[in-house]
């Protein structure tokens, strides 16, 4: 009843008008500030919490692999156990041990992430036991370390592999909702800061209609800033978009892809390993052939770091990315040549001519594995600094702008209430 009293005479009126028109640009500051402070925080999050976690997860996982191959190749060497072997294994748990940590340290308690670390830092110091009996049998030359190294393995194959994998793919999955939140369009707030820009159109050409006035000063830095905070939130946010797009598909695709050939490789390692350990002690069926099981595994790993490397060329985009994929790729197709004229001296009774063809020197597979791991450690730093340039440039797209949003709005609600009390003063 007030409202319709007061919309009967040109002050009511202007009044609503004004009220209406703060209203509209403070909803969008609002809106726009809230929506911004949001995409914001998450583009933070993927740069500094959700990928680095993820990426400690694939290095946990990494690092049990590395162990676990160098555990089985200092096997191999019985008492002759060189330094780099013993110390490529302790630098693999001590590594994986402190990842544990800091994912411990960065992830929500209670969480099911925070449950499998937990059952990680269980199972670490058991297998080590497993290790160290396997060693000191193995000195003494008892067949026995043999059994223990295989129920290691069978410790690292069946429990803590699949739960670092877990945690990976958990970590991941946190990483792809955190893009999920900062690339969005704001619809919200560009709806509601079309909607104020307009009816600030309507209120100026009414004014000037009623006056004559092509300007009315208040009106016009009421529409300024919201015409401001518009343009900011949309290129300031397709820019933020662009850089985050840009690092998940030329960072966090091609880490995600790197990561699991540098899996397969220490894979593959560990099972041709296995292979000599087990000397045909362990056997699989396929159809009614019957094969040796570590061998199998080894050429099925094979194939899954063919296919990685092949993803992985495909999605590097630049020389940095393609010439380690490529030295890879050149040192997996000797590994697997290599292997098989290992293979074919075990299977024709020569053990040490074929131990000598895999933990040897030079001409060794041992030679080629190292190869393709150091190929896609130098692959995978390359993209992780691609990730960390692109992502960045996208969070720092957004800086200052969910601040800049409120600030303006509150002027250009200001200088609407300003101009339509200028109007009213004429009444006065």
């Amino acid at each position: 009843m007030r409202l319709r009293e007061a919309a009967a005479t040109e002050p009511g009126r202007l009044r609503i008008i004004g009220a209406v028109l703060a209203a509209l640009v403070v909803a969008f500051g609002t809106v726009a500030a809230w929506q911004m402070a949001e995409r914001a925080a998450a583009a933070d999050d993927v740069l500094t919490s959700s990928q680095p976690l993820a990426s400690d997860a694939a290095d946990i996982y990494r690092s049990l692999a590395d162990a676990n191959t160098a555990a089985s190749s200092g096997f191999l060497a019985g008492g002759q156990e060189t330094a780099a072997s013993r110390d490529r294994y302790e630098k693999g748990i001590r590594t994986a041990a402190a990842k544990l940590v800091n994912a411990a340290a960065n992830t929500r308690p209670g969480s099911s992430s925070a449950a499998t670390i937990t059952d990680l830092n269980r199972l670490l110091p058991e297998y080590k036991g497993l290790v160290e009996r396997a060693r000191t049998y193995n000195r003494q030359g008892y067949p026995v370390g043999g059994a223990y190294l295989r129920y290691a393995n069978e410790k690292m194959q069946e429990e803590m592999l699949p739960a670092a994998e877990d945690l990976y793919t958990k970590e991941t999955g946190r990483l792809d909702a955190d893009y999920a939140d900062a690339t969005p369009y704001p619809w919200a707030a560009i709806a509601l800061g079309a909607a104020a820009l307009a009816a600030l159109a309507w209120a100026q050409r009414r004014t000037y209609l009623r006056t004559h006035r092509v300007f009315n000063h208040g009106l016009v830095a009421a529409t300024s800033a919201a015409a401001v905070v518009l343009l900011w939130l949309v290129v300031g946010h397709s820019l933020a978009r662009s850089g985050l797009n840009g690092s998940y598909e030329h960072g966090v695709r091609s880490l995600g892809v790197l990561h699991e050939a540098r899996i397969a490789s220490l894979r593959a390692r560990g099972n041709e390993n296995l292979t000599l350990v087990a000397r045909g002690a362990e056997t699989t069926k396929v159809g009614e052939k019957a094969y040796d099981a570590y061998d199998h595994d080894f050429q099925e790993d094979m194939e899954a770091l063919g296919e990685s490397l092949a993803r992985a060329g495909e999605l590097a985009d630049d020389s940095g990315g393609e010439k380690p994929v490529a030295a890879a790729v050149s040192n997996m197709t000797e590994w697997k040549k290599r292997h098989a004229a290992a293979r074919e001296q075990d299977e024709n009774g020569d053990y040490q001519k074929a131990l000598d063809l895999v933990i040897g020197g030079e001409g060794a597979t041992g030679e080629c594995f190292d190869g393709v791991d150091a190929s896609l450690a130098s692959a995978l730093a390359h993209e992780r600094r691609e990730f960390e340039e692109a992502a960045t440039g996208g969070r720092d797209a957004l800086t200052g702008l969910p601040q800049g949003a409120a600030g303006l709005a509150v002027l250009g609600a200001a200088g609407a209430v300003l101009g339509i009390g200028r109007r009213l003063s004429e009444y006065r």
